[in-house]
């Protein structure tokens, strides 16, 4: 079973890359920080788990000295002279100094025992890539939540879509009150896969900010372009938010130009699964007078802004200026007056 789930953790995590790569140009790929630590906060209630490296020193006894690890069942079972594995797992290392100085007491009157973790390799480290600033590795030496690790990888970037997509690997290992259901073992068969929305993190709400557990994927996905063209003040792409919608977008590359025919607005849109497109008729004003709802905005679509015609209200004094101005400029060329040049300085 665990080598079921091996081999699925190491799939997933390569599809989770994949999807990074093909995002990111390929004159930038993706590098993962080194493994950086939260805060040392954790380390005194840091529970022991299998892979743990202990130092037993016992005063006085050189030969009963010695450094251990914790086994896969979770126990300590490699001490001197002491036959019965002492339980480690899911218990700090002053519980189990006095397991082995109770042990050791058979043997010697009143031991004195000191225990030191001296590497933690029981829990993996979450890893957080995508559209953040330093894709990164993170220790667990304790309980972090999703801010937390958002925090450590620079936070956002603007090509983040509105949703995070965390992958668990393992199950937890020491489960608190509740958290019985999160021990079990992770069902292969399923893909373990828990997606947040940005903004219910931003906005504070507890379900969008659950712990990060060791071995955890965090993939904050990247967005897919939305391309703006025509009459507006800067025709560009941009990428496609959660809840985007034209009205914003339009503001978003500055607004529409006052040539603009904003009655007649054209989206063009994919039709799933066909090579067609879908031409949207949208009229802005009446959208700004709320007399129809804003049109949300899917990857991909093209927004064009029309110009009025020349001769419409919005453009015929710009018309007419145009025409007297170059009717001027052409008389006055044709008649050989000298202009004199303008000269910046």
């Amino acid at each position: 079973m665990r080598t079921k789930l091996v081999w699925t953790a190491t799939i997933l995590a390569a599809t989770f890359s994949g999807i990074v790569l093909a995002q990111q140009p390929q004159t930038s790929p993706v590098t993962l920080n080194p493994p950086a630590s939260l805060d040392n906060q954790g380390v005194k209630n840091y529970l022991l788990g299998p892979g743990d490296v202990l130092d037993v020193r016992v005063f006085g006894q050189p030969d009963l000295s010695s450094v251990t690890q914790v086994d896969g069942d979770g126990n300590i079972s490699s001490l001197p002279f002491i036959e019965s594995p002492i339980p480690a797992k899911c218990r700090n290392e002053r519980d189990v100094q006095k397991d082995i100085a109770a042990a050791y007491g058979k043997f010697i009157n009143n031991p004195q025992v000191s225990v030191r973790i001296t590497e933690r390799n029981s829990r993996q480290p979450a890893t957080v890539f995508g559209a953040v600033r330093q894709p990164t590795k993170v220790d667990m030496r304790r309980k972090v939540r999703l801010n937390e690790l958002v925090a450590a990888s620079g936070g956002f970037t603007e090509r983040a879509s509105g949703t995070i997509q965390i992958l668990h690997t393992e199950p937890v290992m020491c489960p608190e009150p509740g958290e019985e259901a999160d021990a079990q073992p992770i069902d292969v068969t399923k893909i373990p896969l828990q997606i947040v929305k940005i903004a219910d993190l931003r906005s504070g709400k507890p379900q969008a900010n659950p712990p990060i557990r060791p071995g955890d994927y965090v993939l904050v996905t990247e967005a897919e372009p939305v391309y703006i063209t025509g009459s507006v003040a800067s025709p560009t792409g941009i990428f496609l938010t959660e809840d985007l919608k034209l009205s914003r977008a339009l503001a978003m590359v500055g607004g529409v130009r006052p040539e603009a025919k904003t009655s007649d607005v054209k989206i063009y849109r994919t039709v799933p699964g066909s090579s067609e497109q879908q031409v949207i008729h949208v009229d802005l004003g009446a959208i700004k007078k709320s007399e129809i709802p804003d049109v949300k905005l899917q990857a991909y679509d093209v927004i064009e802004v029309p110009e009025a015609s020349v001769f419409s209200g919005k453009r015929l004094g710009t018309t007419i200026l145009g025409a007297i101005t170059g009717g001027m400029m052409s008389a006055i060329s044709s008649s050989g007056t000298y202009l004199p040049q303008r000269v910046i300085y």
